[in-house]
């Protein structure tokens, strides 16, 4: 039982670290627009292009994850997460001007991939996981409040690591995808 304990816990990680992907930088939108010298229109893509991807690949992560296993799609879409961030953040970081903001909005769109096998396929790994119907609603309710966590702290998150200097964000998701112990026992 303590294994499955460590499991549900690396697994509520994955939806508190999806939502920071992507609303963690809502707060530095205005400092991303100048540092790339970008229109409104244009940084909130940043956001924007996230969303679409996964909304309309969840459907097929799905579906491969019904019929390969939900580790063996969670595990790549996780690698894909953390790629797609490191090529935001190296180009933030890296680049200037338009050059860097089309390749973030790449990374953003690899990152919206990752998001997609991510965590909608943490709720019915819950269900595969726990046979007892109040363990599975026991469980599923961590992992809601694990997502809700994010959306209260990614803002403030956000706006705290972008005040250091604008693109810090960027670097938080390939940090708290690859530095987690918890995430490391259940993965592997």
């Amino acid at each position: 039982m303590e294994k499955k304990k460590w499991d549900l816990v690396a697994l509520a990680s994955i939806p508190l670290i999806m939502t920071l992907g992507n609303s963690m930088l809502i707060p530095i939108l205005p400092q991303i627009e100048r540092a790339l010298g970008i229109s409104s229109f244009l940084v909130s893509m940043l956001i924007t292009v996230y969303a679409i991807v996964a909304i309309l690949l969840i459907p097929i992560a799905g579906y491969l994850s019904d019929r390969y296993g939900r580790k063996k799609i969670i595990i790549p879409s996780l690698i894909i997460t953390v790629v797609g961030s490191g090529i935001s953040a190296a180009a933030a970081w890296l680049m200037d001007g338009t050059g860097a903001y089309a390749v973030i909005l790449g990374g953003r769109f690899l990152q919206g991939i990752g998001a997609a096998g991510a965590f909608p396929i943490v709720i019915p790994l819950v269900g595969d996981m726990f046979m007892d119907e109040e363990e599975v609603s026991k469980s599923l309710g961590i992992i809601e409040t694990s997502n809700t966590f994010g959306k209260v702290v990614s803002p403030i998150l956000g706006a705290f690591l972008g005040s250091f200097v604008w693109f810090v964000p960027f670097m938080a998701i390939p940090f708290f995808l690859c530095d987690r112990p918890a995430a490391c026992h259940f993965f592997l």
